[in-house]
């Protein structure tokens, strides 16, 4: 479990975290999303003790990074993917970790096997692609078996097969009870990916919810419906419904399931020749609460 607490971080005049609190449950992938800026990458960085707060607390399985006694056993963590040295081999760079977290070195090339790199075990991470470097990243994560993992923008880089790998790894993980927090712009990846969601504009929390109650609080599935009652089954519908009409005989409405829809059609004999729900995607629903423009002299 990750937990944050009144979290804020000022530079100078700037509030990159502003007073935010949330916890990362274990079993499941929680996503972080926000736009740039929103306080993300600082936020893990908080957690990591790479960034000192201004105030508030972080705690990876109940205790602050800087008190655990065996941090890569305990979490592991990918932020930049070009953090290797290029002049390292893959396989050194691990070994190199490995020594500091005492950990067997034989470690190394099973990762490397894990992540699909022991044909570039040998070659300078100079040389690497971005994608191939993200792989040693998540390599590196792994390499002290941690209950908790933090990956900052892991899908960048990545093939499709790579994209889907890492969904399948990071599932594969979270079904083991591990905690897996991590962040992305890709909406629809996140989406395909994410079973909880986190979400901060300007520092600050506006959503912690699962992926399917954010569509539904940003708007909503919105329903398609065909009738030749349309205009009778309308006025059926509750004051909270919002209607946009497409055709004499079309309208689409939010605010209102279809099976409600369907229900009252029934109830008064309406025939109804189409009842289809388009479901918001999870882009829609963070753009809808991340399209207020952020305040002044924050980043």
């Amino acid at each position: 479990m990750i937990e944050v607490r009144a979290l804020t971080k000022r530079y100078g005049e700037v509030l990159a975290v502003d007073d935010l609190s949330f916890t990362v449950e274990s079993g499941r992938i929680t996503g972080f999303l926000g736009p740039n800026g929103a306080g993300k990458s600082t936020t893990m960085r908080m957690l990591l003790g790479l960034h000192a707060p201004t105030s508030g607390d972080a705690f990876i399985m109940g205790k602050r990074y800087r008190d655990l006694r065996d941090p890569m056993r305990v979490v592991g963590a990918l932020l930049d993917p070009k953090s290797a040295h290029p002049g390292r081999t893959g396989r050194d760079h691990l070994r190199w970790l490995c020594r500091g977290g005492r950990i067997p070195l034989k470690r190394a090339d099973e990762l490397l096997g894990r992540v699909g790199l022991e044909h570039a075990a040998d070659r300078r991470v100079g040389g690497y692609s971005l994608g191939m470097c993200q792989r040693l990243g998540i390599a590196a994560m792994l390499l002290g078996d941690p209950g908790a993992l933090l990956l900052d923008e892991p899908l960048n880089g990545l093939d499709p097969q790579g994209i889907v790998w890492l969904r399948d790894l990071l599932r594969g993980l979270a079904d083991e009870g591990r905690t897996v927090f991590l962040s992305s712009h890709l909406m629809n990846e996140m989406e395909a990916t994410a079973d909880h969601v986190l979400v901060v504009r300007s520092g600050r929390l506006v959503a912690d919810v699962s992926a399917a109650e954010l569509s539904h609080r940003a708007g909503g599935d919105t329903v398609r419906v065909t009738s030749p009652g349309a205009r009778d089954l309308e006025t059926l519908l509750p004051a909270s419904a919002t209607v946009t009409w497409e055709e004499p005989d079309t309208f689409t409405v939010t605010g209102v399931p279809a099976a409600a829809i369907g229900d009252l059609a029934a109830a008064r004999g309406i025939a109804l020749h189409e009842l289809a729900t388009d479901r918001m995607r999870l882009e829609d629903a963070f753009m809808e609460l991340t399209a207020r423009p952020e305040k002044e002299g924050r980043r």
